[in-house]
């Protein structure tokens, strides 16, 4: 089912998270999951676009200094 984890074992959390939590604050929790990972991969696309235009500021800089040398 999962990479390394049998159906037994997710059937084991299943319960453990039923029991532990209860049946009221398992759609709670799972929203609070989602919008976590929703903001992780926002984040992680921000810090994509950060490096790319550094990158791109970099190469522009390098090229513009590239120029100005063979002129």
């Amino acid at each position: 089912m999962f990479n390394g984890i049998g159906t037994t074992e997710v059937i084991i959390i299943a319960i453990f998270v039923l029991v532990f939590f209860g049946a009221k604050r398992i759609p709670e929790l799972a929203r609070g999951l989602g919008q976590g990972i929703k903001e992780f991969r926002q984040a992680s696309k921000d810090i994509k676009k950060e490096i790319e235009e550094s990158s791109r500021d970099i190469d522009d800089a390098i090229n513009h200094e590239e120029k100005e040398k063979t002129k």
